[in-house]
């Protein structure tokens, strides 16, 4: 038995609750199990029981044995001063001046082997045998509260990007938006890059996409061969002028392409990047005024300038082919930039239809399809759209790999054997 199982016992009371007594033979009744505290303290409060019918109210500790009652100190804490029960799974020391109440033969045994089982399942995910366990509504209902911990927990990291920039949601939208568009390989890369080159800076030259295109591959270190062909020369000069009048700071290091499909080399990606920018104003204010889902993709649908139609590298000529942003990428930057950023306006402007339009946004995006998404849709769990893909994601990594069985609704449905 742990502490942690035995406070959610307590918590969905999950026990017998036939003709409760205290270990000194007292009439138990519980009215309500309190409210389970995440701070210090008694871990259950405002709680009501009644005891031979006389009603207390106040606060619940629970502990594997009472004696850990004195082993924490409790009776020097003032913080324990309003226990009205003590809640135990073995009774081995009598606290004379509070009602215990021992669980221990109380508890279905099935309930004690299905957690037991789920703590020592080696599988990516615990309950992944028992799959789906709950019906679709219920996954509904659950996967609506995953996405929404999702997004608040990636809005307080735009949150901490937008503190780091002094308050300035352009420069945040902007560097968020070149960390997606390096997507995994080159993400912390564009970062660097967006933030040695200021949303002023850009705003200065987004008349001209060969100026732009400078400023971003050459602060990537993109720049630096000797080049045979005369586009690549005129970058490598313009960015030589620009990167001396702005004093600019190249990233520490070059951009990857190592085990990369040419449609996401750097250059590629960077062209396109460019190219958005040259095509649309104030990045941010498409985040905030924007209502329409379709009107993002529009702006989304860039394709890199002339040169890139038969270029991945410079100097390299290939078969003519546009360089499109795809589909998939174009939802994969409203999922992870224009989403989280939108939610994470909506938290701190306190600014509720910000937060409903990302989470419809959400719904209205298709699925990611991933390996983690895979392993759920195998036990046909739903994932039809981002919000569900979202959903489960967060699932696997913040409760799966955590084994917080206890805290997730599909290891408490697992737990009461339904």
């Amino acid at each position: 038995m742990t502490e942690k199982l035995l406070q959610f016992i307590w918590q969905f009371q999950y026990f017998n609750k036939n003709n409760l007594l205290t270990e000194n033979g007292e009439a138990l009744q519980i009215i309500c199990a309190g409210q389970i505290n995440t701070q210090q303290g008694p871990d259950f409060l405002q709680g009501k029981i009644k005891v031979n019918n006389v009603l207390l109210a106040g606060n619940i500790e629970v502990h594997c044995l009472s004696s850990d009652w004195q082993k924490h100190n409790h009776s020097t804490d003032e913080n324990y001063n309003n226990i009205i029960l003590h809640v135990v799974w073995q009774n081995n020391f009598n606290l004379n001046y509070t009602p215990t109440l021992c669980l221990q033969p109380r508890v279905a045994k099935i309930l004690l082997q299905q957690y037991e089982n789920l703590m020592n399942n080696q599988s990516k995910i615990p309950c992944y045998n028992l799959l789906p366990v709950m019906s679709e509504f219920e996954w509904l209902s659950c996967k609506e509260r995953l996405a929404i911990e999702r997004m608040e927990i990636k809005a307080q990291q735009v949150l901490q990007l937008f503190k780091a920039n002094n308050n300035h949601w352009e420069e945040t939208f902007w560097q968020l938006l070149a960390y997606n568009f390096g997507l995994k390989t080159n993400a912390t890369i564009f970062m660097e890059m967006a933030k040695c080159i200021s949303v002023n800076i850009l705003a200065k030259h987004k008349n001209k996409i060969h100026q732009l295109e400078a400023l971003l591959l050459g602060t990537v270190n993109l720049l630096n061969d000797d080049f045979e062909e005369d586009y690549p020369k005129l970058l490598q000069n313009e960015y030589t002028f620009l990167q001396k009048k702005y004093q600019l700071l190249n990233t520490h290091q070059t951009a990857f392409f190592l085990r990369m499909r040419p449609a996401n080399f750097p250059t590629i990606r960077l062209a396109q990047l460019a190219q958005f920018i040259h095509q649309s104003k104030h990045l941010f204010s498409i985040v905030k005024e924007t209502e329409n889902l379709k009107e993002i993709k529009i702006l989304l649908n860039v394709e890199a300038n002339n040169y890139w139609s038969n270029h991945y590298v410079f100097d390299k000529l290939t078969t003519v082919k546009h360089k499109q942003l795809g589909s998939t990428m174009i939802d994969n930057i409203i999922i992870n930039t224009f989403i989280p950023v939108l939610f994470a306006y909506g938290l701190y402007t306190q600014a509720k239809q910000h937060k409903e339009k990302a989470l419809q946004w959400l719904m209205q995006l298709p699925a990611e399809r991933n390996s983690v998404t895979n392993v759920f849709e195998s036990k046909n769990v739903v994932n039809k759209f981002a919000l569900d893909s979202q959903a489960l994601i967060h699932l696997k990594n913040n409760y799966c790999n955590k084994k917080l069985c206890l805290q997730c609704a599909v290891g408490n449905k697992i737990m009461k054997g339904e």
